[in-house]
């Protein structure tokens, strides 16, 4: 959870009289991460805009960023290749689909299939 009095994000905001005065950011709340067993996760193959290079992608996370980065990592690690994690999707270098399909299933999530 994120501090209520970080300076930084009040940059830019005239000084308040008003005690009760509550700054306020436009950040939103991240949604709580869905169980393994819940994630309908999907593993296609792209080559779309990555200059003739091949990716797996992994897409439909539900959860924190967080976790979408540890579970990114863990799958680079295993497959030993580079790649990252954002907006929801993951993204592995080279042609690993069933390895990252193997993987999932190993660590629970049992909807992951591939496309």
């Amino acid at each position: 959870m994120k501090k209520n009095n970080d300076w930084k994000d009040r940059l830019g905001v005239l000084y308040s009289t008003n005690p009760d005065f509550v700054y306020e950011t436009d950040e939103v709340e991240e949604e709580a991460t869905w169980a393994n067993d819940q994630q309908p996760l999907r593993v296609s193959l792209d080559r779309r805009n990555r200059g003739g290079k091949t990716v797996t992608l992994i897409r439909d996370f539900h959860g924190t960023t967080a976790d979408l980065e540890t579970l990114g990592k863990t799958l680079k690690t295993r497959c030993g290749v580079g790649g990252s994690a954002k907006d929801g999707e993951i993204i592995i270098q080279g042609d690993h689909r069933e390895r990252v399909v193997q993987i999932l299933r190993e660590l629970g999530y049992r909807k992951a299939r591939p496309i």
